[in-house]
């Protein structure tokens, strides 16, 4: 199935961008405690690999789409000098929390936030150096209208970085990766945020999103150039980068 008709409200028939609104408004205050649980906090370690990649290009003004709550954005601000950045998400809740975080670790100068949604950015053509998303990709509505978008508003020369979760191609890892995200990763999620649904929904869009190869060939009909991918602890994360043309 494609991802772009995974919900994570299953018998709801608004848009999956409205139903992905509410999930992370809903599960918010517990979005940060779930993700190191989740990954062991393996999850930071895939982030700092992401702006590694970063640190020999343009990074002047960079774009954090499905920026949650800011931890991508923080990190950037501490690792990339002089990098200005900019987050949006299309929930206010996980914002509120970024903003927080972000107020905390006197960044408020360097790292802006708005809500935004990815399909429809409110900046100009060629506006940004650098655009990440650390996984969001399978939550928007439409992916390759999603990569478009952000192809529009990279400058030329710029340069895309892509932080998505996959599943691991080793039919030796696959049924452990199985259990703990079908089975573990639901029951904790459902204690912890007390959203009956939300870590339902990430193992199925996990499964759903294209990955690898598949992924890069929709950044490259998106427009982009120089498309790659990194695979990361056994194939559980992906990084993909492309370049937008000069």
């Amino acid at each position: 199935m494609q991802v772009e008709k995974i919900n994570p409200y299953a018998d709801d028939s608004r848009h999956k961008s409205e139903q992905v609104r509410e999930m992370f408004d809903a599960i918010a205050p517990a979005y940060d405690f779930m993700n190191r649980a989740m990954t062991f906090g393996i999850d930071r370690l895939w982030r700092r690999r992401a702006v590694r990649l970063m640190r020999d290009v343009d990074h002047a003004k960079v774009l954090d789409i499905a920026t949650g709550t800011g931890d991508l954005a923080i990190l950037m601000a501490d690792r990339l000098d002089g990098a200005d950045i900019t987050g949006v998400d299309l929930s206010e809740g996980m914002i509120e929390v970024g903003r927080r975080k972000v107020a905390e670790r006197g960044l408020s100068e360097r790292i802006h936030f708005a809500a935004a949604d990815c399909l429809s950015l409110p900046f100009a053509d060629n506006s940004f150096d650098c655009i990440t998303c650390a996984y969001g990709v399978r939550n928007f509505e439409n992916l390759a209208a999603g990569y478009k978008e952000m192809e529009r508003v990279l400058r030329p020369g710029g340069l895309l970085v892509i932080v998505e979760l996959s599943t691991p191609p080793s039919p030796l890892v696959r049924p452990f990766y199985n259990l703990y995200t079908r089975h573990l990763i639901p029951t904790v999620g459902r204690i912890v945020s007390k959203d009956t649904r939300a870590y339902s929904y990430l193992p199925e869009s996990i499964a759903a999103v294209p990955q690898r190869e598949e992924m890069c060939g929709i950044m490259r009909g998106a427009g982009l150039t120089d498309c790659h991918y990194i695979p990361l602890t056994f194939g559980t994360c992906t990084i993909y980068t492309a370049k937008k043309a000069r």
